[in-house]
C-alpha cells in the first residue's frame, strides 16, 4: 500500500517536512454532511432523477442528526498507525453503528414513500445478526449478496461509523510508493470519485473514500485503477462546462469521475457523482466499468 498513517515518534520527525502535500485529508463530519445535504437538494432541481436526489439529502440528513444526538464516544485508537488502520474488512466494530442505522431509519421514516417504508420496516424487523450480517456482506464488498435497497440504509450508518473513527486515529500521513493507490489508505474502500482542488491544494487530485469519507492525493494523468499512464481519456456530457468528466483506462477498460472545483467550488464528491449518473450511463455503454462506489447506487442483487 502507498500511503501510510504516521505514529506519534514518526509524526515528530514528519514535522521537518510540514510544508509537504498532505497524502490524506480527513472530513470536517458536520461540514460534510451540512454541505452534502445542500448540494443534494440544489441538484435536484429541475432533475430527471429529482425524487432520489431529495431521498438521499434527507439520509444524509439524518446521518448528521444522528451525530449530532449520538456521537461516538472517545476510542482507544491513537496508537493505531500504518497502513489501513481501520480496515473495514478487518476492524472490530462497535454495535454503536446498529443505534445509528435505528436513528437513521427513525429519522428518515416519517418523510419516505410507501416503498421506501416497505424496505425501513424490513430493517427494523431484522434480528442483530442479520443486520450484522448484511454489513459484513457489504464491508468485504460482496455487495450481490445484499439487497441495493436495503444497502444504501446500513452504508449510511457504517459510514457514520467509521467516518468518526477516522477523527480519532492519528492524522498525519506519508506517501509510501506509487503502488495500490485505488483504495483508501485509512479503511481500504474504493473511492467515490476524485476531486481536483482549488485553494493552498490548486490542481491537485485527491479520490474521496466512499466510507470513512476521508480524501488521499494521487498524481493526475495516472489511472486510479491500474495506475497506467498511456490509455487515458476524459470524457464529459456537456464539453463547455465539464464540471465533471470521466476518467477511461483503455488498459484495465475501467473509469472514475474527475470532479472540478475550479468550475464550481461547491461540487460535492457523492452528491454531483450521483447526479451524474447519466454519464456513468454513457461510460458503460462504452465498455468501461466504474471502479468506485457512490453509497447511494449499490449494484442490484444477482441470482
Amino acid at each position: 500500500m502507498s500511503i501510510k498513517i504516521l505514529s506519534e515518534a514518526e509524526i515528530k520527525e514528519q514535522k521537518k517536512n510540514s510544508y509537504e502535500t498532505p497524502a490524506v485529508l480527513f472530513a470536517n463530519p458536520k461540514n460534510l454532511y451540512q454541505r452534502r445535504a445542500k448540494r443534494l437538494r440544489e441538484l435536484a432541481k429541475d432533475h430527471p432523477l429529482a425524487d432520489y436526489l431529495l431521498f438521499v439529502a434527507d439520509v444524509v440528513e439524518s446521518q448528521l442528526t444522528t451525530l449530532e444526538k449520538n456521537p461516538l464516544p472517545k476510542q482507544d485508537l491513537a496508537h493505531l498507525s500504518g497502513i489501513e488502520p481501520l480496515n473495514a474488512k478487518k476492524f472490530k466494530r462497535d454495535i454503536i453503528w446498529r443505534e445509528y442505522l435505528t436513528e437513521i431509519l427513525s429519522e428518515v421514516k416519517t418523510k419516505a414513500n410507501e416503498q421506501v417504508v416497505a424496505t425501513i420496516d424490513s430493517l427494523e424487523k431484522a434480528s442483530s445478526g442479520e443486520l450484522e450480517e448484511m454489513a459484513s456482506h457489504l464491508l468485504a464488498q460482496e455487495f450481490n449478496l445484499v439487497d441495493s435497497d436495503k444497502a444504501v440504509f446500513i452504508w449510511a450508518a457504517l459510514s457514520l461509523y467509521w467516518l468518526q473513527l477516522a477523527q480519532q486515529i492519528p492524522h498525519h500521513s506519508r506517501l509510501e510508493n506509487t503502488e495500490n493507490l485505488h483504495y483508501c489508505p485509512v479503511c481500504g474502500c474504493a473511492p467515490v470519485a476524485s476531486m481536483i482542488h482549488i485553494g493552498s491544494s490548486q490542481g491537485l487530485r485527491y479520490l474521496h473514500c466512499s466510507l470513512c469519507e476521508s480524501e488521499w492525493n494521487l498524481v493526475r494523468a495516472q489511472c486510479t485503477n491500474c495506475n497506467g499512464h498511456d490509455k487515458l481519456e476524459l470524457w464529459s456530457l456537456n464539453e463547455e462546462l465539464a464540471l465533471i468528466r470521466a476518467e477511461t483506462c483503455g488498459s484495465c477498460e475501467s473509469y472514475l469521475k474527475m470532479l472540478f472545483q475550479e468550475k464550481d467550488p461547491n461540487v460535492e464528491a457523492v452528491a454531483d457523482d450521483l447526479a451524474s449518473i447519466f454519464l456513468d450511463v454513457e461510460m458503460e455503454e462504452k465498455g468501461f466499468a466504474r471502479s468506485g462506489l457512490n453509497p447511494f447506487i449499490f449494484p442490484a442483487q444477482e441470482s
